[in-house]
């Protein structure tokens, strides 16, 4: 009997993971999903992940805590205000400090222990908020840094680093969402939660809104304000 080939999916919630684990499982992959819990402003975002691990058929679902409050230095773990005034140039005060570097370490500790060979991220470099640890580049050296870095790798064993959703625009993620069948409205992506409910002015907020609108499909989401 051959056994399914794994992959550990970082997961945070958001619409892009969730995607990225839906191609993971359309590939026939058996899904490890990592969820960090870093003490980030949106833990709402922890709920969204569990619903869609389960949808999903995860065979495991690890949700590992790292308070990340501790180093601070972003408004997602420090006490500085979210951003509603629109997406700007250059990289917003929401970055938080080589956070892709580290969930991706995490996930290569996992998919070495496990034996899956496969690193699954869902990073954007099109319509995204200016994240230097999303850039095609970073994917690239990680995937170096991993293959010199781990017994696995030197051995010959190598990983790989996927990012699917690299080139795509969010109404391409949108439409991907929907062509896997997948509830959008199970996703997270608001960085400041009022009431339950996505704010609708962060730079995620607006991001998401301008993805299903330029993919003509209907916005699931629940704003306190629709963005514009």
């Amino acid at each position: 009997m051959v056994e399914t080939e794994k992959a550990v999916v970082l997961l945070s919630g958001g619409l892009d993971s969730m995607v990225v684990a839906g191609l993971a499982r359309e590939a026939g992959l058996g899904i490890v999903a990592l969820t960090v819990d870093y003490n980030q402003r949106h833990q709402i975002e922890l709920t969204a992940a569990a619903r869609i691990a389960e949808t999903l058929g995860a065979e495991r679902h690890i949700v590992l805590p790292i308070d990340l409050t501790k180093f601070g230095g972003s408004a997602l773990t420090d006490d500085i205000a979210v951003p509603k005034d629109g997406v700007q140039p250059g990289i917003p005060v929401t970055y938080v400090p080589a956070r892709n570097t580290i969930f991706l370490s995490l996930a290569l500790g996992l998919a070495e222990a496990t034996g899956a060979r496969r690193l699954h991220i869902g990073v954007n470099a099109l319509d995204y908020s200016g994240y230097p640890d999303c850039r095609p580049a970073f994917i690239d050296q990680f995937e170096a840094l991993a293959n010199i870095a781990t017994r696995a790798g030197v051995e010959g064993d190598r990983f790989r680093v996927h990012a699917p959703l690299l080139h795509m625009t969010k109404a391409d993620i949108a439409s991907e969402a929907a062509r896997l069948g997948l509830d959008a409205g199970m996703s997270w992506s608001c960085y400041d939660p009022q009431d339950g409910r996505h704010c609708g002015s962060c730079d995620s907020c607006r991001l998401r809104a301008k993805g299903f609108d330029e993919a003509g499909l209907p916005d699931p989401t629940a704003y306190v304000v629709r963005p514009t």
